[in-house]
C-alpha cells in the first residue's frame, strides 16, 4: 500500500521571489538565521532566462563609488565562506586593470578605493600585460585582488547550502498574485503560500510584480550582447596563463564602458562586452530578429583593433544576457513605502553579481527589522520621488 501523500507546506517565516544570485543569497542568509524560508522561481532550475546564468563574472575591490568599495571586503569574505561550505573553487584571481584618461575623476575614485592603487602608464601596462595597448594620455589602475567568479557554479553552491540549512526551493512556479497584510499571501501556478515577510528579487520581472502593489519603479530591462573574441595566437589555451580582467572608464571609444574577462570559458576566446544594451521585454528577448542591427559589435570591433590587437576583430561566439537598470545604475534595496514587511531588491544594472553576498545580507537584515550593516541611502526607493507618489 502506498504511503499517504504529505500535504504541501504552505506557511513559512519568509518567502523570497526570484532564485537568481541575489534572491538565493537572501534566502541563504535567512536560512542561516534559522528562518524557515521558501525560495520561489518561475522557471525550472537551472535556466538561462535571467541575469545570473553563464560561466563568469568579474569580482573586484576597485569601485568609483565608495559605498560599493566599502562592501567588497565583506563580499570577498562571504564568497570564501561559501567556497569552504561547498568545497568548490568559485573564484580565480586574475587581477583587473581599469583603463581611462589620466586624471579622470572616476578613475581617481577607483585608485582611492584601493587605498593608493598602482597606476600604470602605457609602457608599464605593456610590460605587465602585453595584450593591452593604451593610447596617448591614458593610464591603467591595477587591482591585483580582482578576478573571475564562476557564476553558474556559484549559483548552484548558494542554493545547495540554502537547502542544507532547511530551506525550500520551488521552481517552475510563476507568481500570479501578491496580497499584502500582516501575513503576506503569494499565489503561484503551483500553490498558495503565506509568510510574515516577503522579499522580491525577481530581476527583470520585478517591475510588473511590484506594480500590483502600487509601485512604479524605474526599472529598464536591457538585452546585452555577450561576445567572445578569438585570440590570434591562443597563448592562454597552450600555457594555462590568463590575462587580467579589464574595465574602461571615460575612453573616447567606449562612452558607456567596455569590460573583458580572460579566456576561461571557451579555449582561446576572450570575453569582451559593452556595458550597454537595447530595451527588451524579458519574456520576448529571444524573439529579437537575428538580422537586427548590432551597433555594439562595431564599437567592440573598433575598440579591440585599438586596445587589444592580439584578438580577432569579429566575435567568434555571441550570447545574450539581461540587465535590469535603474536610471542611476545604483541598486534598489528597500522596504515597500506602504507595506514594511515587503522588501525589494532590484536594478542591479549589470554590476551586482559580485556584491550578491552582501546584498543578500542587507535584504535579510531589512526583513528581520535589524539595522543594516551598511548605509542604505544610495539604495532607497524614495530617491525616485515619482515612485513614492505612485505608491501612496
Amino acid at each position: 500500500m502506498a504511503a499517504p501523500t504529505q500535504p504541501q507546506k504552505t506557511t513559512y517565516d519568509a518567502i523570497v521571489i526570484g532564485a537568481g544570485i541575489q534572491g538565493s543569497f537572501t534566502a541563504y542568509h535567512l536560512a542561516q538565521r534559522n528562518r524557515d524560508t521558501l525560495l520561489l522561481e518561475q522557471f525550472i532550475l537551472p535556466h538561462s532566462r535571467g541575469s545570473s546564468h553563464g560561466q563568469s563574472r568579474i569580482i573586484r575591490s576597485v569601485y568609483p563609488q565608495e559605498y560599493y568599495s566599502r562592501m567588497m571586503p565583506d563580499c570577498f569574505r562571504l564568497w570564501q565562506q561559501l567556497e569552504a561550505e561547498v568545497g568548490t573553487h568559485l573564484y580565480r584571481q586574475t587581477g583587473l586593470v581599469v583603463l581611462g584618461p589620466a586624471g579622470d575623476p572616476e578613475l581617481e575614485g577607483c585608485r582611492r578605493s584601493l587605498g593608493d592603487g598602482q597606476v600604470l602608464d602605457a609602457a608599464a601596462l605593456a610590460r605587465h600585460f602585453p595584450g593591452f595597448r593604451l593610447q596617448a594620455g591614458e593610464v591603467a589602475v591595477l587591482d591585483s585582488t580582482a578576478g573571475v567568479l564562476f557564476a553558474d557554479r556559484a549559483l548552484r553552491a548558494v542554493q545547495e547550502v540554502f537547502r542544507r540549512h532547511g530551506g525550500t526551493v520551488r521552481d517552475g512556479e510563476k507568481v500570479l498574485r501578491i496580497e499584502p497584510g500582516a501575513v503576506v499571501t503569494v499565489t503561484t501556478t503551483g500553490g498558495v503560500y503565506q509568510a510574515p515577510q516577503l522579499i522580491i528579487t525577481a530581476g527583470a520581472w520585478t517591475g510588473p510584480l511590484v506594480e500590483s502593489l502600487g509601485l512604479r519603479l524605474p526599472l529598464q530591462p536591457l538585452r546585452i550582447d555577450v561576445c567572445y573574441w578569438r585570440e590570434k595566437e591562443p597563448k592562454s589555451a597552450n600555457t594555462g596563463s590568463v590575462s587580467p580582467c579589464f574595465l574602461t572608464l571615460g575612453l573616447s571609444q567606449a562612452p558607456h564602458g567596455i569590460y573583458g574577462l580572460p579566456a576561461l570559458e571557451y579555449p582561446g576566446m576572450v570575453k569582451v562586452c559593452h556595458h550597454h544594451g537595447s530595451r527588451t521585454d524579458p519574456d520576448k528577448r529571444d524573439q529579437d530578429p537575428s538580422g537586427a542591427d548590432r551597433p555594439d559589435i562595431g564599437l567592440l570591433s573598433s575598440f579591440i583593433s585599438s586596445y587589444l590587437p592580439g584578438l580577432e576583430t569579429q566575435p567568434a561566439v555571441r550570447e545574450t544576457c539581461l540587465y535590469t537598470n535603474t536610471p542611476d545604475e545604483d541598486f534598489i534595496l528597500d522596504r515597500h513605502p506602504k507595506f514594511s514587511n515587503i522588501i525589494i531588491g532590484a536594478g542591479f544594472s549589470g554590476h551586482g553579481f559580485k556584491l550578491a553576498p552582501v546584498v543578500g545580507k542587507l535584504l535579510c537584515e531589512l526583513s528581520l527589522g535589524e539595522k543594516p550593516s551598511y548605509n542604505m541611502a544610495p539604495f532607497s526607493i524614495t530617491r525616485f520621488p515619482d515612485v513614492l507618489q505612485a505608491a501612496l
